[in-house]
């Protein structure tokens, strides 16, 4: 196999990222040109890039790689090596692209100058660096508008990744029949060791309640089944503040081979680990989640959410990102974060969840402070047996999502910046 003349860059950061904007776009842009390493005889080798982020988990490398959609993928920690030597990571071609799709934008750019690529950046709220860009795709008008009069000719309108994601989800297979939640405990270990035993007791508890229930827990590409028992076990302090254990988790024979965890009190909880999870989701008529950008997946997707914030654990919350992180790093906050955040959240008219980001107002319930299973199980009770309620959030998310098709704007906007000889 010869070296590629031309070398696309995929710059991005954390599992979120990863999962929503670079496996889709690489995966149509596969479907759409010859690249290495998928086609043996192409002379475009399709690279990533990962950069340091606080939102990283540091496996984003090994979740990608099961993709089999990356000639070379450079993780996080060799980022700054790179750009001072870049021969140590194999063969540049003279010519190439670099997009970001994720993390600071600062890094695509010094990233494409060092190696002397191309430049485009799809802009979700900003562009911080126009002048470096040689083309831009912004999620909206906004973001366009923003921009310097000079730089407007640059910059396409492609619409919000996001809302492909409800196109893709329709290609998978339907779950058995019944009422679905899905409980999203996050995919960052400062996250998972509260969200798994808090969630598992919360499912208990609904299950109780309303015995007809289902449950699915995605496990996220930068996580393991062996963690989610990890994070159950006494390893994890705050597991013991919990209720809920792990019996067992079983391999189950369906249509599929699958893993069936099940508690203590003998709730069933279907683990889905083969990606990506858009599908089994969008199926959930309701989900309970930590704040994050799984908010912003289950907005795109129009699921029926419920955002839990326990404030309890301060300790662990000073390793969470954003403002959540900040605020728990402060001294003397013990005992009153749960109250500072309702406050500022009130005063500034802010939120946590994306959809309330997006609208600014509340259009997902956001449970702050401390909280217990039992109050969010006594709140998803009251969703799941009021369904009009449940189809107004659907109705409130669906409308805030935009048209599908970002996807394949931003493919195009990858070739049209190829040189004509080797698209």
């Amino acid at each position: 196999m010869k070296d590629p003349s031309l070398a696309i860059i995929f710059v991005s950061n954390g599992p979120g990222e990863l999962a929503t904007w670079v496996r889709p776009i690489a995966e149509k842009l596969h479907n759409t040109i010859d690249l290495l390493p998928r086609s043996k005889t192409s002379s475009i080798s399709l690279r990533l890039v990962l950069v340091p982020c606080p939102n990283g988990t540091g496996q984003e490398k090994s979740a990608a790689l099961k993709w089999g959609q990356f000639e070379q993928i450079t993780p996080a920690q060799d980022f700054w090596k790179l750009l001072l030597k870049p021969n140590c990571y194999g063969s540049w071609p003279k010519k190439g692209l670099v997009v970001f799709l994720g993390g600071d934008q600062f890094w695509s750019v010094l990233l494409s100058s060092r190696l002397g690529y191309r430049h485009l950046t799809y802009a979700e709220w900003i562009v911080r660096w126009p002048f470096w860009n040689d083309r831009i795709a912004a999620m909206s008008p906004k973001v366009k508008n923003q921009l310097p009069k000079k730089f407007r000719s640059r910059c396409k309108v492609v619409g919000d990744l996001m809302a492909d994601l409800s196109e893709i989800s329709k290609s998978i297979a339907p779950l058995p029949s019944g009422n679905w939640i899905a409980l999203l405990p996050g995919s960052k270990k400062a996250k998972l060791c509260v969200g798994v035993p808090f969630l598992l007791e919360v499912a208990d508890r609904l299950s109780k309640k309303l015995p007809e229930c289902n449950f699915l827990l995605p496990v996220a590409p930068t996580t393991s089944i062996n963690e989610i028992h990890h994070f159950m076990s006494t390893k994890n302090p705050i597991a013991s503040k919990y209720q809920s254990t792990i019996f067992s988790i079983q391999t189950t024979q369906e249509k599929a081979q699958s893993l069936t965890l099940i508690t203590g009190a003998g709730t069933e909880i279907k683990l889905f680990e083969n990606e990506p999870m858009h599908g089994p989701v969008s199926q959930c008529s309701l989900a309970l989640t930590t704040v994050g950008a799984n908010t912003a997946e289950l907005g795109a997707l129009g699921v029926p959410m419920i955002v839990i914030v326990p404030t309890q654990h301060l300790a662990v919350m000073q390793a969470w990102d954003g403002l959540l992180g900040i605020l728990a790093r402060l001294p003397g906050l013990n005992w009153g974060l749960g109250l500072l955040l309702s406050a500022w959240r009130l005063r500034k008219n802010s939120y946590l969840a994306w959809p309330n980001i997006v609208a600014g107002k509340l259009v997902v319930p956001e449970k702050v402070g401390d909280i217990s299973p039992e109050e969010i199980s006594k709140e998803a009770f009251l969703w799941l047996t009021s369904p009009e309620r449940l189809k107004g959030q659907k109705e409130d998310l669906q409308a805030l999502r935009g048209k599908p098709g970002a996807i394949k704007e931003v493919v195009n906007e990858i070739i049209n910046l190829l040189p004509s000889n080797v698209k």
